[in-house]
């Protein structure tokens, strides 16, 4: 081989070499250029999702106390309730067999109980005492029956399992099992009238249909536009006003979506109802 094709196949080897380094280079550069990407890609999805997660738990907190700081308390008293025409007096009272006791308790005795007079009451709760009174003019079976269920112990150590914010603005105890489904075992017929409204500081009974009245009833602390079919037996004070505002204030979890409202947030629990007869 001459010495002219020696210094061709020499220069034709370093260019070759010389072009698959420059390749290599160029190979790195895009594999470099596309990891970088694929990072910033990654740090752009992962950041997006932390900022709507957080974004978006956020929103539901700041609605959640919102909600609960929209919610109107009316400070004003309704009036008394009373009926247009008094009861005989006495009046007879029948309780019927009604499902399992949801705590172990005797029914009242059936006869002629009276339709006078009011009775004093206090609930004392973890919250604080919520003092009632009992007004037998307006529901004397279902006064008598209260009488006879806090004196057999039943409404101790129960929690009032469910609270209303909106439209019925109410908080529902009297259910030792916390459920909304418990009873004492026996029921007890409406004591109604027509021109019965409801309204703050009032006691009603809870029911599941006419005549169907137990252990649950409701204290209104606000608005109740309910037709006359929950029986009002008596009024709560000022001070026990104040308890139920307190767990009101605080909302419920919505669990109840059927009939509305849900557990109390701030949790209420009996811890003994005496009544001064």
């Amino acid at each position: 081989m001459s010495s002219n094709e020696q210094r061709r196949q020499a220069a034709k080897s370093k260019l070759e070499r010389q072009l698959a380094r420059r390749a290599e280079r160029v190979k790195r550069r895009r594999t470099i250029a596309v990891s970088t990407t694929i990072a910033v890609v990654i740090a752009a999805v992962v950041g997006a999702f932390y900022v709507t997660r957080g974004g978006g738990d956020g929103q539901q907190a700041a609605a959640q106390q919102q909600k609960q700081a929209d919610i109107t308390i009316p400070s004003t008293m309704a009036p008394s309730p009373s009926r247009p025409t008094p009861l005989a007096d006495p009046v007879s009272c029948e309780y019927r067999p009604g499902g399992e006791p949801a705590k172990p308790v005797q029914p009242p005795a059936d006869g002629e109980v009276s339709s006078t007079g009011t009775v004093q009451a206090t609930i004392e709760t973890n919250l604080g005492n919520i003092p009632i009174t009992l007004d037998r003019s307006l529901a004397p079976c279902t006064v008598n029956s209260f009488i006879h269920l806090a004196e057999q112990s039943f409404y101790d150590d129960t929690s009032c399992h469910r609270l209303s914010t909106e439209g019925l603005q109410m908080l529902q105890c009297g259910d030792p099992t916390g459920k909304g489904t418990g009873g004492p075992g026996y029921e007890f017929d409406d004591e109604t009238f027509s021109q019965l409204k409801y309204g703050r500081g009032y006691l009603a009974m809870a029911n599941s249909g006419p005549d169907t009245n137990g252990s649950q009833f409701f204290m209104v602390y606000g608005t109740a536009k309910l037709p006359p079919k929950y029986t009002v037996f008596g009024t709560i004070s000022q001070e026990g006003l104040k308890v139920v505002d307190e767990v009101a204030r605080a909302g419920h979890d919505g669990a109840f979506k059927r009939a509305g409202g849900g557990h109390p947030n701030k949790k209420i629990t009996f811890k003994q109802v005496t009544v001064r007869t």
